[in-house]
């Protein structure tokens, strides 16, 4: 039951572009749970947690506030909420920058221009600091939702907003000037609880996805002759598992590798000599 307060309570993203990513996450790491459209919350059926489906903009305060335990959100949202919470694992997805951008016509790159402007932005507060640290003075307008058309409509000079492809920007004729931050998905807690046994374990399994997904098992024969060239090509995460075959000399290699360098690896093992060379996928580990 959602006030059952036995369980670790976890804020996760209830919409949004955040929401199938992290639920994708926490079932690869094990964790049992069902989730319809117009649940609020899930109680998981392995572990002593239940999950609760609100609006990401809300999860920092109700975690700083002591609501909830433990959330997923965007760090932008936390800076953004000043939220006093401790960071617990950054989990790589959903990665974006915030912009300062203005219609393409825009002369230069200076922000001397936007001095007494309109800004239009989601994000009053980062864009207040932003602007500041600039020693220039805005008129910050706080919106929710698309701020792109306040420029077309001449309500504001320039938006502060999320950008990730850039698309939305292109559609509505504008175009970045300055980066004012990159963020990611994070994992956060209470600090009045950031030693509770269950959010290691929570971070100890998403860990292991999160690191599976950077790596394959790389597997390849090879003379035993050239084995220390091999080591110098794919050394491993300490080092490789080695065997010897039944033919004399040879030896059957195991071996972790990147995946943004399993085809260059591939390429150099084969120039000295290795054979059947294959790539095995990791979904979880412990390093």
């Amino acid at each position: 039951m959602i006030d059952d307060r036995q369980r670790l309570r976890v804020a996760l993203p209830g919409k949004g572009r955040l929401k199938e990513p992290t639920i994708e996450l926490l079932k690869k790491a094990g964790f049992d749970f069902r989730t319809k459209d117009r649940n609020l919350y899930a109680t998981c059926t392995n572990a002593d947690i239940v999950f609760i489906f609100v609006r990401t903009d809300d999860i920092p305060v109700l975690i700083e506030s002591g609501v909830i335990d433990v959330g997923i959100t965007g760090s932008d949202l936390i800076l953004e909420h000043h939220a006093e919470v401790e960071t617990v694992l950054n989990l790589g997805y959903g990665r974006c920058r915030l912009c300062v951008a203005v219609r393409d016509s825009y002369i230069g790159d200076s922000l001397e221009n936007l001095k007494g402007k309109n800004i239009a932005t989601s994000f009053p507060e980062i864009t207040k600091g932003f602007f500041e640290s600039q020693g220039l003075d805005v008129n910050c307008i706080e919106m929710n939702g698309s701020v792109e058309i306040m420029v077309a409509l001449g309500l504001a000079e320039a938006i502060v907003d999320i950008v990730e492809t850039g698309d939305s920007l292109r559609d509505n004729n504008l175009k970045v000037l300055k980066d004012i931050g990159c963020y990611e998905t994070v994992l956060v807690c209470n600090k009045g609880i950031s030693s509770d046994l269950r959010i290691a374990n929570l971070k100890r399994r998403m860990e292991g996805v999160l690191v599976a997904s950077r790596y394959s098992i790389l597997e390849f024969n090879i003379p035993e002759k050239s084995l220390k060239d091999a080591e110098k090509v794919a050394p491993g995460y300490e080092s490789p598992t080695v065997s010897k075959l039944d033919e004399a000399g040879w030896l059957a290699v195991k071996v972790m590798v990147k995946k943004d360098m399993i085809v260059d690896t591939m390429d150099k093992l084969q120039d000295i000599g290795a054979t059947a060379i294959f790539e095995t996928e990791v979904k979880n580990c412990r390093l």
